[in-house]
């Protein structure tokens, strides 16, 4: 049986020592600002029900929902297939949305779009539900060969090189998300 590392066996200061800083603070900040410009634009007139894709989407959504120029229902859901490892596998359902999405205009709200996997069945989720519409917002956007066929992302802030990427919300295993910017491994 392999053990499977933790944060006692990747310590996040060697970590931070073997990366290079891809969008400080300010960036981050300023790209979120001007996503939600772009969602408010969208959304005028409209109450979304936004739902935050949790552990790593919380810190982003806290500050996107800050600079949102419209009311919004708020809920939020938790599925994985990382469970505190770098690759994934299935997807894990810990918690699914309360509020009754029929009929409702969604948005989805995450921390990264990587290969997608996670989130396309997220979407798939909310489709099935009978939604008016769904849309899909990231902090992060790592483009490359390897997504999943179709998903993009409605709106992103900052793209981020095809490299293990934390801070920000996103974890070295379960570490680092409260880091006010995002790092690369190098």
């Amino acid at each position: 049986m392999s053990h499977k590392p933790t944060a006692k066996d990747k310590p996040l200061a060697d970590a931070l020592k073997n990366s290079d800083l891809v969008h400080d603070r300010a960036t981050v900040e300023s790209a979120i600002v001007r996503m939600a410009g772009e969602i408010s634009r969208d959304y005028q007139g409209r109450r979304p029900t936004v739902l935050t894709i949790m552990n790593g989407g919380l810190w982003f959504a806290a500050r996107l929902s800050l600079e949102l120029e419209f009311d919004a229902e708020f809920d939020y859901l938790h599925a994985t297939r990382y469970r505190g490892n770098t690759q994934g596998s299935g997807l894990v359902w810990l918690r699914e949305p309360s509020i009754d999405l029929r009929d409702k205009d969604v948005l989805l709200l995450d921390d990264i779009l990587d290969e997608g996997p996670t989130l396309l069945e997220v979407r798939h989720w909310c489709q099935s539900r009978d939604v008016r519409s769904v849309k899909l917002a990231v902090m992060c956007w790592k483009r490359h060969g390897r997504a999943v066929e179709g998903l993009e992302p409605d709106y992103y802030g900052l793209e981020v090189p095809d490299r293990y990427v934390f801070g920000y919300g996103m974890d070295y295993y379960e570490q680092g998300r409260n880091l006010p910017a995002v790092y690369a491994l190098r």
